[in-house]
Order: C-alpha cells, then sequence, then structure tokens
C-alpha cells in the first residue's frame, strides 16, 4: 500500500513488535511475479497476519476482518473468533479483555497496511480498496479460512475474494495471480509456492472453485512437504488439539500388534 503518514506512536507499536515477534523469514520469493498479485495463505491464528504485516518484504495491502476497525464491533469479534472456544471457567476472563483491547486494535489495524473486510454493503468498498491496490502494483495478502476443518492443514476457504480477479480483469485486461502461502510458525518462516493464473474465458462460479480448490492443494502440499512440525490452525483451540503436517509414524511395536 502506498507509504503512509502515520503516527509516531503507531511506528513506535510497529517497531516493537518487530522487536518481541521473532523475524520470520520469506522462502520461494521467485514465485512473486513483479507487480500486483494476491496472497492467499492459512490464517494460523494471528501469526499469519502480523507476519505478513510486518515481514513482507514487498509493497503489500492486508486483508482484515472490518471489525476489528471499529471500537463498537471489536469486543464480540474478538471474544467470537479468537476465544470463545477457551475452557469455560476462563471465558470471563477473555470477554473483559475484548473489551480492554479494542481501542489498541481500532488503533493498529487503522493505521497498518489493512483493508477492512465486511459481511454487509460495506465489502464493496473491500473490493475497490482492493482493485486500487492491485492497479498500483501491490501485493495483497488474504487468509480467507473459516471455522470449517478441511484436511487437518487447512481450514476451509471461503471462497469470495476470488472475484477480485474479476473485477480487476475489467478495470485492467490484465490476469491476475493468485500465490500460495504457507505460514509456519515453527519455523518462524513463511513458504510461497507456484501461483494459480486467473482465467477470464471461465465462468465465474467455475474458477472460483478451480482457484479456492488448487490454492487449498498447494498449500497443503508445501506443508506436508516440510519436516514434521506443528500446524498452527485457524481456530484458538488448546494446544493439545494443534495438529501436525503428517500422520504419526506408527512404531513397529504398534504394526506387530495391529
Amino acid at each position: 500500500m502506498a507509504e503512509k503518514k502515520t503516527p509516531l506512536a503507531y511506528r513506535f507499536v510497529r517497531r516493537t513488535l518487530a522487536w518481541i515477534y521473532r523475524p520470520v523469514k520469506l522462502v520461494g520469493g521467485e514465485h512473486l511475479p513483479e507487480g500486483a498479485c494476491i496472497v492467499v495463505g492459512n490464517h494460523a491464528q494471528s501469526h499469519g497476519p502480523l507476519s505478513c504485516e510486518l515481514f513482507f518484504p514487498a509493497p503489500h495491502a492486508v486483508w482484515c476482518a472490518g471489525e476489528m476497525m471499529h471500537l463498537r464491533t471489536v469486543p464480540d469479534y474478538a471474544y467470537r473468533d479468537f476465544w470463545s472456544k477457551k475452557k469455560r471457567a476462563v471465558r470471563w476472563l477473555f470477554r473483559l479483555i475484548s473489551y480492554l483491547i479494542a481501542p489498541l486494535s481500532v488503533f493498529i489495524f487503522r493505521n497498518s497496511h489493512c483493508i477492512g473486510v465486511y459481511r454487509d454493503a460495506r465489502i464493496a468498498s473491500t473490493f475497490r480498496q482492493t482493485v486500487e491496490a492491485l492497479e498500483r502494483g501491490e501485493k495483497v495478502i488474504v487468509f480467507p479460512e473459516r471455522d470449517a476443518p478441511y484436511n487437518g492443514i487447512l481450514w476451509e476457504f471461503q471462497t469470495r475474494f476470488a472475484d477480485v480477479a474479476k473485477l480487476y480483469y475489467r478495470r485492467t485486461g490484465k490476469e491476475i495471480t493468485f500465490v500460495p502461502l504457507y505460514v509456519a510458525p515453527a519455523f518462524h518462516t513463511m513458504y510461497l509456492g507456484e501461483g494459480v493464473r486467473f482465467s477470464a474465458n471461465v465462468p465465474m462460479a467455475e474458477e472460483r472453485e478451480r482457484i479456492c480448490t488448487e490454492l487449498a492443494r498447494r498449500i497443503t502440499e508445501i506443508a506436508q512437504a516440510l519436516p514434521r512440525h506443528t500446524v498452527v490452525p485457524y481456530p484458538n483451540v488448546s494446544k493439545r488439539e494443534y495438529p501436525v503436517n503428517i500422520a504419526r509414524e506408527v512404531s513397529d511395536h504398534e504394526k506387530a500388534n495391529g
């Protein structure tokens, strides 16, 4: 996104976060095309957006929940999306935290490289700002998972983000590329894979399905090709419930005993 004139306080917060949060490397940068593209990754709770905002090495804009940009809507959204699956005995504490973080959330999201995403008529603004960012040659980063398990590594995608490609094509005559991203907090690394190019000649419903299915497959393959590690899932569940990128190896003893 074009460099904003950000408040000194925000620059201080950002630098503090970058110092506290261990630096995240990017592997596979050769898969990023010159100029605009749409990067699609696993959310990994807060790790995906935070890693990209702080360490993505190219001009970019990150899609974020619009509710996190407004004081009135932060508490309900933050509690529901981040902490509603916590143990019942401590949920009251996280409910309180959801109110305490509201002013900080609004301050950070409104000053960072974010495009607010909404589920009402304001979605038109989301798409307009996204196309404008792409026209400036930026990388737009999307984390489209929703709370429905998919394959043990990813949660199901909300698919409408793919429609940006059609709008961008109408404005520019260019077919945008979607680049898969796997965020692996275990390795403090983001991995990019080979992109999926939008085809303007295919009906949008079919193209939406193809793009999302292929991106999910490629992100999963990136994860499975890495050494065994814990996958940070989309929902904020207990760490005991975190999956791993490959099935647990079965010992000879377990094989012998069925």
